[in-house]
């Protein structure tokens, strides 16, 4: 049997080691992309380097209301789900934090999701097919999910990790669009034949790093959700609770239909229909699996 706490380390440990990536990736984009437009000095790199920590802090800085205003979330009215405020509460004191804004997705399908950058900050989204379906026990298993993403700022990682990677898909294709369209900055005569192979290199990063960032995202989601079915099974002290929440998800349909895919990675069921390499969220039955064992 799996222990709560050895689950929690080991998926700890493998989403520090993805998010190092998600770092070495950004740093790889902006020196490839500084040495072949921008003539690899430190003036460029220094350029390049401001204008991408002032992206990433006004999209960090508006992420959640973006998420939600996208995701077609509206605050719940008070008295609307006592039931389901009664729960959150309850979980919410019992993981240490405020208790999160609770909003509603007018959706058939059976979904949620947490946002924010800090528990101060957090709300939770459900949908009204989730509340419909879910009975008590069910919906307890969900919203320890969702808090648990809270408490652990997996939101928090997750919207760093978007953004960041966002960013790598911004420049790789601007470096893309100037190499074919535009023209390199620099003289390449000066380069030598080592230059000249630093920038084939260079090009060579911007090409594939969208590729590289999508498949970190996407394994970072994955290992974040194991980490949050683990802490939501140990808050609420009853993991068939969930398992059996997720085996309604499988069976009922997890597909919302204003989700997209930067927010995909936040709900706690794949909203969209891909392939498994490509999915945002491990499978289900290996999700009910370990719960089942725990």
């Amino acid at each position: 049997m799996v222990s709560f706490f050895d689950q929690i380390v080991a998926n700890k440990r493998n989403s520090y080691i993805l998010m190092a990536a998600v770092l070495a990736l950004v740093f790889a984009v902006i020196y490839a992309f500084s040495y072949v437009f921008l003539d690899g000095g430190p003036a460029g790199l220094a350029i390049s380097a401001i204008l991408a920590a002032a992206y990433i802090a006004i999209a960090y800085t508006m992420s959640d209301r973006i998420v939600l205003s996208i995701s077609g979330a509206r605050e719940a009215q008070k008295g609307e789900y006592p039931y389901l405020v009664n729960v959150v509460e309850g979980l919410s004191i019992a993981a240490g934090i405020p208790k999160p804004k609770i909003y509603v997705i007018d959706d058939p399908a059976l979904n949620a999701f947490a946002t924010g950058t800090s528990p101060e900050k957090a709300s939770i989204a459900f949908t009204t097919g989730l509340l419909s379906a879910m009975n008590r026990t069910e919906l307890e298993g969900v919203a320890a999910n969702e808090i648990s993403h809270i408490r652990n700022y997996d939101s928090r990682m997750a919207t760093i990790a978007v953004v960041m990677l966002g960013l790598v898909a911004i420049i790789s294709e601007i470096g893309i669009r100037q190499m074919f369209w535009g023209r390199r900055g620099g003289d390449d005569r000066g380069r030598g034949g080592g230059g000249a192979i630093m920038m084939l290199f260079g090009l060579l990063i911007l090409i594939v790093a969208p590729i590289a960032a999508q498949l970190v995202r996407l394994a970072l989601s994955r290992q974040r959700e194991y980490l949050a079915d683990a802490s939501g099974a140990q808050l609420t002290r009853y993991p068939p609770g969930l398992a059996s929440a997720l085996e309604k998800i499988k069976k009922m349909g997890a597909q919302v239909k204003r989700a997209n895919d930067a927010t995909a990675s936040l709900y706690i069921a794949s909203p969209l229909t891909v392939g498994q390499l490509f999915s945002t969220h491990p499978p289900i039955d290996e999700r009910i699996r370990l719960l089942r064992s725990m």
